[in-house]
């Protein structure tokens, strides 16, 4: 299968699927704390972006990276799009939210993707179980990571913006789980 047929073929299916360079995979639904951290990513990455040549964009829109379809929990793209655009064209930052199914190859697989994309300066990956993360960064030619603590503020200069990484977090309870006898 090639990109061109997968993207053809996935149009006219019900469920979301990502395209990993052979074949397609469907995508699985996501917790209650995964879906506020990502409207938490739009709200604070959204609002900070308003006015700005940049855009935030949600977990709908499909990226196109080392010749796979994927759909990053939340994306900024600084370049014009087409409004009819269903692929974001040049990635610059790109978010993650780790679930317990998708945690190895967002991690590894997804990670080795962005890491040869041109576009792509940033990669941000954030725990649903803990508030914190990890950062990739684009650093000269070298592919940096780094631990997003609680108490960090994320600065973001290659889009103009800084956020405390505890407001991706905002309304999230973790729960703690308690050692029986």
């Amino acid at each position: 299968m090639t990109v061109e047929t997968f993207l053809e073929w996935e149009e006219r299916q019900e469920r979301r699927y990502e395209f990993d360079g052979f074949q397609a995979v469907a995508m699985n639904g996501g917790t209650i704390a995964h879906n506020l951290i990502c409207r938490n990513l739009a709200i604070a990455i959204g609002g900070r972006l308003r006015g700005k040549p940049c855009q935030f964009m949600g977990s709908t829109m499909k990226v196109k990276v080392d010749g796979r379809i994927r759909y990053p929990d939340g994306m900024v793209v600084c370049s014009q799009q087409s409004m009819r655009a269903t692929v974001a064209e040049g990635p610059v930052v790109l978010f993650e939210v780790l679930s317990n199914s998708s945690a190895q190859i967002d991690c590894v697989v997804e990670n080795r993707e962005y890491a040869v994309t041109s576009s792509v300066k940033r990669y941000i990956i954030l725990s649903q179980v803990t508030l914190g993360g990890t950062m990739f960064e684009r650093v000269g030619d070298a592919w940096v990571g780094s631990l997003l603590p609680s108490d960090l503020i994320l600065r973001m200069p290659e889009i103009g913006i800084e956020v405390p990484v505890s407001e991706f977090y905002e309304g999230v309870h973790f729960e703690t789980h308690s050692e029986e006898p």
